[in-house]
């Protein structure tokens, strides 16, 4: 496995946990938990996808990068 690879793998991990964490507050918040505020569990929630969506675009990076370092070794194939 390339070094890209195992990145990318943890990548995709962090954003399945991540979405996960998201769900799962999002169904605290609708379920109106008496220990929790409201202020916190919608900034927690806030917080995840924020998280969520760095870990995206850096999906999305390694992805355009792999993309172009895979052209530049290989001739242009045609039809």
């Amino acid at each position: 496995m390339h070094g890209e690879d195992i990145h990318l793998a943890e990548i995709e991990r962090q954003i399945a946990a991540t979405a996960a964490k998201l769900r799962e507050l999002i169904e605290q918040s609708t379920s109106h938990l008496a220990a929790m505020s409201e202020e916190l569990v919608g900034q927690r929630i806030d917080d995840q996808a924020a998280r969520l969506e760095i870990l995206i675009t850096r999906r999305e990076q390694l992805l355009r990068a792999r993309s172009g370092e895979d052209r530049k070794g290989r001739p242009e194939q045609i039809g």
